[in-house]
């Protein structure tokens, strides 16, 4: 597996699991060519959050991480279920998404955007964020999925000063567990 795909794929699987923070962090390194620091950024983040990762998942990670940088990540035999609840509307008193949805919307299409969607995020026990409006783009396929979720979360927070969590997923790939129950419950913000 090619080294972005699979970083790509480390990350999304690892939503809900791994701190919004440390996957940032990851996706960030990572878009900006610091594949070594991006790695350490995902080991460290999985050892010090104590993740849990499956042996799928382990090989995966091979192919941008060491063993010796999985020493410390725990090994479970199935991935746990999604820690958050979803839906389509927030409490009275969180952040109007008015403005992040046409930030996002507008800046979609630069990065090979199909759909736009937004969930509102309840965390459940073990959850290790907290409540937010989560939204999820769909992209055509080939696309840089790692490089667009970096950049336009970098738009969010230097634009609008926000912080929301991104999840930008290629139209070819089924979604992983998080990304399909923010999905499941979301509403649609936009489609090209």
């Amino acid at each position: 597996m090619e080294v972005r795909a699979a970083v790509a794929d480390a990350c999304a699987r690892l939503a809900g699991r791994l701190s919004d923070d440390a996957l940032a962090t990851v996706r960030g390194h990572f878009a900006a060519g610091e594949r070594e620091s991006a790695g350490s950024a995902l080991a460290l983040g999985l050892a010090r959050q104590g993740v849990g990762i499956t042996g799928g998942e382990r090989e995966s990670l091979r192919s941008f991480l060491g063993d010796a940088d999985l020493l410390d990540v725990p090994a479970v035999e199935e991935a746990p279920s999604v820690p958050y609840r979803f839906g389509p509307t927030a409490p009275a008193d969180a952040v109007d998404p008015g403005r992040a949805d046409i930030l996002l919307l507008t800046n979609a299409r630069y990065h090979g955007g199909l759909c736009l969607h937004r969930a509102w995020r309840e965390p459940l026990e073990g959850a290790r964020d907290t409540a937010t409006w989560v939204y999820l783009l769909r992209v055509v396929a080939d696309t840089d999925e790692v490089t667009a979720c970096s950049g336009l979360a970098s738009r969010l927070r230097t634009v609008l000063g926000e912080e929301h969590a991104l999840e930008v997923v290629a139209e070819d790939r089924p979604l992983p567990p998080y990304q399909a129950a923010a999905l499941d419950r979301a509403h649609l913000v936009w489609t090209a």
